[in-house]
């Protein structure tokens, strides 16, 4: 991990920009604390330029209660390469979508799976750095999507104590088998009327995992409709995880 820039924002919190390898990523921390601070790793669906508005938003929020927080960019997103076959599968998808037509496993499978194989090991490499810095500390919670790449950290990676999910994206079938091996609580967020998302597959999938812990939040709305009142359930739902 090499640290490239550094900025005080107004609230007193601390964001670098760093690069693990050839993977940019953000770790902000809160102003003031007098023991190492929990983690919580930031999930997005892609684009750190694109998301930053938002991942700011949601950081600076976990800061204010006492967490550090971290994101990094994925694979074939942002200035990474691009994958072919990526943006072909993304293709099929958008045309099925706009089709009004049912989005075919195949295309899910394809479009997803490489992405989970290659993200999940590059998020638990920088959580190896992250963990080592000072100020860092455990526990480690994840927030966010892509809601695959969430279910398959939340099986492999011991570390993550908690997980709050966001149910707006498309799952493949195999992801169920292995939602049904998670345990550890989960908060899940789903917006009922996402126009890009299955909410059955969503509810199957709640049901699907294994954990006694776990909380559906259904709210109203599109995609990016989600009350900012959840930004305080998932801390509240980290406080009693992560301290």
């Amino acid at each position: 991990m090499r640290f490239t820039s550094d900025q005080r924002l107004d609230d007193g919190v601390l964001e670098r920009r760093f690069t693990l390898g050839e993977i940019p990523g953000i770790l902000w921390t809160p102003g003031s604390a007098s023991a190492p601070a929990p983690l919580i790793l930031l999930g997005h669906p892609g684009g750190l330029h694109r998301m930053y508005p938002r991942l700011v938003a949601r950081a600076r929020h976990s800061a204010a209660e006492g967490f550090a927080a971290a994101t990094i960019e994925l694979p074939w997103s942002g200035d990474r390469p691009r994958s072919a076959a990526a943006e072909e599968a993304r293709a099929d998808l958008r045309r099925a979508l706009e089709a009004g037509e049912p989005v075919d496993d195949g295309i899910v499978d394809r479009l997803v799976l490489p992405l989970v194989d290659k993200a999940v090991p590059e998020w638990r490499a920088a959580l190896d750095a992250l963990l080592s810095l000072p100020g860092i500390g455990g526990p480690v919670g994840y927030a966010g999507g892509v809601i695959s790449i969430g279910v398959r950290l939340a099986v492999v990676e011991p570390r993550i104590s908690a997980a709050v999910l966001f149910a707006g994206s498309f799952v493949p079938r195999a992801l169920f088998e292995e939602a049904r091996q998670i345990t550890i609580p989960l908060q899940v967020l789903l917006q009922w009327d996402d126009e890009g998302n299955d909410r059955q597959m969503a509810l199957d999938l709640f049901d699907a995992f294994g954990s006694t812990e776990k909380t559906l939040h259904a709210n109203m709305g599109g995609h990016i409709g989600v009350p900012q009142f959840e930004g305080d359930e998932g801390n509240r739902f980290f406080a009693r995880h992560l301290r």
